[in-house]
């Protein structure tokens, strides 16, 4: 069993910047590839990005490439998304989630989810 707790959600402006961080505990946080999702009032969850259990891979939706960066501190059982340039469309609530498989982008890949946390991006 692998525990998520995210963090780091707020408002801000359009082009601002934030970084959520998902803190873990269980089982080994290092033998787990990390996801970030979100999802919008309305909307169904959708893909942000993925690193590999060492941080050498990483992957990300078009949308946010270029903006976002995801990372990790396995010695703190720790992802990071830093987010840049924010949009007002990026609006949402962002989870972590873990998966033993890979750097996947379907969320049905992944095994444990966090709660989730509120960002706001206002124009």
């Amino acid at each position: 069993q692998v525990q998520l707790v995210e963090s780091g959600g707020g408002l801000v402006q359009a082009g601002g910047s934030l970084r959520l961080s998902c803190a873990a505990s269980g089982r080994t946080f290092s033998s787990y590839a990390m996801g970030w999702f979100r999802q919008a009032p309305g909307k169904e969850r959708e893909f942000v990005a993925a690193i590999s259990w060492g941080g050498g891979r990483t992957r990300y939706a078009e949308s946010v490439k270029g903006r976002f960066t995801v990372s990790r501190d396995n010695a703190k059982n720790t992802v990071y998304l830093q987010m840049n340039r924010l949009k007002p469309e990026d609006t949402a609530v962002y989870y972590c989630a873990a998966n033993g498989a890979g750097v996947e982008v379907a969320a049905r890949e992944y095994d444990y989810w966090g709660q989730g946390t509120q960002v706001t991006v206002s124009s």
